[in-house]
């Protein structure tokens, strides 16, 4: 692949990656919660991994082909993602200036962090939409390796974008106890607005 052609998607991607959305909103909230960004943010890159391993595979055209598994799937991660921001909403994170609040171990960051980008069909979509028009049928690269290596830049881009949201989070909200907890409740409703369009956008 040429590196024109990689310029050419990151330019595409990065508007993707630095537009607020889900990532983001688990990104402040693993931000606000201490040293939890690593992990919140590994589990999201994972789940952004399975997404392009999914459709560089040819499982991806498959998958969306099937009107009940697409379903299932925009329920599912609806569901899971509603989950999440009602929590938040009930519960909002609150930074206390130099103290580490409880909020559960870093595996579990990590599988929700999995979760909140590998169970969004949003993001399997995108890519599916996305990685194929990068692509060069009459590259000496096969095809897989050159959607793997689109999805991978993708990636990277969000390794930079969350980890700075999420320890800028960290390091501005944790010195603003209010303003912590506004940030964590905005969160918590565009994860339930996220949720909720999910649902209707499928089924309408």
């Amino acid at each position: 692949m040429s590196i024109g052609v990689l310029a050419a998607f990151w330019a595409v991607s990065f508007l993707f990656v630095i537009t607020p959305g889900v990532d983001w909103a688990y990104s402040i909230s693993a931000g606000l919660h201490g040293r939890r960004v690593m992990p919140a943010v590994a589990g999201m890159l994972s789940g952004h991994l399975a997404a392009t391993l999914v459709v560089a595979t040819g499982v991806g055209s498959a998958v969306a082909s099937m009107p009940v598994t697409m379903s299932l799937l925009t329920v599912g991660g609806g569901l899971y993602l509603l989950w999440l921001g009602v929590n938040l909403l009930v519960a909002p994170a609150s930074a206390i200036k130099g103290a580490e609040t409880p909020a559960g171990s870093s595996l579990r960051w990590y599988v929700k962090g999995f979760c909140v980008s590998g169970l969004n069909p949003k993001v399997f979509l995108l890519f599916l939409a996305l990685l194929p028009q990068f692509s060069d049928p009459h590259s000496t690269w096969p095809m897989p390796m050159q959607l793997i290596c689109l999805g991978m830049v993708h990636m990277i881009s969000c390794a930079v974008v969350y980890l700075v949201v999420g320890f800028g989070a960290k390091t501005v909200l944790r010195t603003r106890p209010g303003a912590a907890k506004v940030v964590s409740q905005i969160s918590g409703g565009a994860m339930v607005i996220v949720a909720v369009s999910l649902v209707v956008e499928r089924f309408i």
